[in-house]
This record gives structure tokens, sequence and C-alpha cells, in this order.
């Protein structure tokens, strides 16, 4: 009979739950700690070599001194976002003296708490920062000395969530578009999936409200621009809409080309908005009002808060937000003639 070749090296948390002993009691045996009473030495020595453990005497031996190496964890995905996040973390790790490790979490959520303990284990890392949540830690800092710091910014599949998908900015652009003279708006929304697409939704509404102003609805449209598209075109001649607040700049492009179809000019006829700050927007006639994320800026707070960790300082305060419209060609104020539909503005 052949047994199965283990998928992952043995650990100390391994052994300690086959012995029934803690972890800090597997590692004053390996210590030889002459105080762990023969009962419990024998059970460990059994673990040990039922599981074929070796400890890894190179990180036993880091333990008690700088690694100079941080772990940064994120979940399975691939936004293109995390790129300039990660831009942002790597180079204030850089600046303090650290390099930056990546490792996915591809565990399921509720066993990632332990693969967290497993990697502090190993003694390479002086730190470790989780973009993703993590079950309930008992603590922040082992007893081996390695430093936890969870900064919840991305869902399992790698979607905002966090400060990330604070839409607090689509306020403002209502709140300006308002001031502008438009009154009547249109919101096409984001996939319901993803936390963003849903607080979007929400500022839009409670804003119109706050402001007194009018909404011809919401379209719900999936990311999707032909559905963009497909709802300006079916917007009534009487709509009455001279303001389309878009969930990002795919479904805004969308709406330009459905502005287009029906030949209205923009932003005369009617003023486009987006969001994420996509590079085509600024090269696009008319160019792309829209929101820009600071990634960068994402990565590098991040790290900050577990380099103060580290040092056992307050980690700086910095409440701004990570958004700031970028005003462009697709806003202005309301024209004043006839569209070519008809519809007084």
């Amino acid at each position: 009979m052949t047994s199965e070749a283990p998928t992952r090296r043995p650990t100390i948390r391994d052994v300690a739950r086959l012995a029934g002993v803690s972890h800090q009691t597997v590692s004053r045996y390996l210590r030889a700690d002459a105080s762990i009473n023969d009962a419990m030495r024998e059970s460990i020595r059994q673990a040990i070599a039922q599981l074929g453990y070796r400890p890894n005497l190179a990180a036993r031996a880091m333990r008690n001194r700088k690694t100079g190496r941080l772990a940064l964890l994120m979940p399975p995905g691939n936004a293109i976002s995390s790129l300039e996040m990660l831009a942002g973390a790597t180079s204030t790790a850089r600046d303090a003296g650290y390099s930056v490790e990546v490792v996915i979490l591809g565990e399921p959520r509720e066993s990632r708490g332990q693969r967290v303990l497993e990697l502090a284990d190993y003694g390479v890392f002086e730190g470790i920062l989780s973009l993703t949540p993590l079950p309930a830690l008992p603590h922040r800092r082992t007893a081996d000395g390695t430093v936890i710091v969870v900064s919840p910014d991305y869902d399992d599949r790698m979607r905002s969530i966090g400060e990330l998908a604070d839409a607090t900015t689509a306020g403002e652009i209502i709140e300006r578009l308002a001031e502008q003279g438009h009154r009547r708006f249109l919101h096409l929304a984001g996939d319901y999936s993803h936390t963003s697409a849903r607080a979007r939704k929400q500022v839009y509404l409670e804003t119109v409200r706050r402001l007194g102003l009018e909404s011809h609805g919401v379209v719900d449209c999936d990311w999707l621009a032909p559905r963009a598209r497909r709802a300006i075109l079916e917007l009534p001649a009487d709509s009455g809409v001279t303001a389309v607040i878009a969930a990002n700049d795919l479904l805004a492009t969308g709406a330009l080309r459905g502005a287009l179809e029906r030949g209205w000019r923009v932003p005369h006829d009617v003023s486009v908005t987006g969001w994420d700050n996509n590079p085509l927007g600024a090269e696009m006639m008319p160019t792309l009002t829209t929101v820009a994320v600071d990634h960068e800026r994402l990565g590098r707070r991040a790290v900050q808060r577990l380099l103060a960790e580290l040092s056992g300082v307050p980690a700086p305060e910095d409440n701004s937000l990570l958004t700031r419209v970028i005003w462009r060609e697709s806003t202005a104020a309301p024209g004043r003639n006839t569209r070519r539909d008809g519809k007084s503005t």
C-alpha cells in the first residue's frame, strides 16, 4: 500500500495539534527547554516522527533578528487596480528598507487565518499585511514576534470593498451638475455583486433626494456598454434627462454612443460622467469627466500601518478620500436650444 505525498510541508502547528499541546510548547521542545514534562516531550517526539516534521533551522535562526521581508497577502483575481496598489506598497516598503513578497490566498476564506499563522511560523517575514478580510485572529503579533495587519480592501474575488468602494465622490459630481442647472438625472448601474456598484447607486439616490432633484430612474447595466447604449436609445423623448451618471467609464462610453446615435450633442444636450479614469477617456471626443481612484496611495497607506505596528508607534492618520473628480468636456451646463428629438433643454 502506498500513501500520497503531503501537499505541503508539516508545520509546528500540525505537530502541536497531533501532540495535543500548544505550538509554543512545541517551540520550547525544539529549543530543548527542560521545563517540559516527560509525557509532553514523548507526545511531541511521536508527533514529529509521525508527520516527518523537519524544523526550518534557517527560519528559526532568523526569528531573533531582522529579516527585512514583508508578506503581502491577496485573494485570487486579476483586478488591474492591484498593480497600481502593489506599486505604492512596494515603494513604501523599499523606502523603509524592506522587500515585499506577494502571497495569493487560494484557500477557502474560513481557513485563511490558519494559513496566515503558518506563514508567521516560518519565521521568514517580520510583518504580514493582508489586503483581504481574514477570520478573527487571536492577536496582531504572534508569539514569535511576527506582526499581522489586515487592510480589508478586496473581497474573495478581488473586487473592491472598504474605502476602495467608497462612493462619496458621486455625490460631489451630482452637486456640481446641480449647481450648473441640471435637474433630472439618470443612473447607469454596474454589477450589484460588486460592493462599489451598490455604493454608487446608493449615493446617487441619496444625493438626488437630498438636493431635491429628480431621477428618471436607475438602469442595471452589469458593466456592459451595450446595455448603457440601449438605455440611452430607449429614453423617452420627453424624459427631461440632461445628466447621465454612469457607474464606470465603460458604461459612460456606451451612453456617449447612444447619445451620438440619437443626434444629441455631449455635453450641450446631455452631460455624461464615468468612474475609474480609464486612459482612453482623456483621448475621446468629447473627453470624459470621471473619477480617479488613487490605488497607489491605498498601497502606501496599508504598508505604513504595518510599518507603524512593527515599530510600535501610532500609524499616521490619513482619512482623506482616495477618489477625486476629473472634470472634462463631457459635462457642462445644460443647453438652451432644442434637441433634435424635439425636447427643449
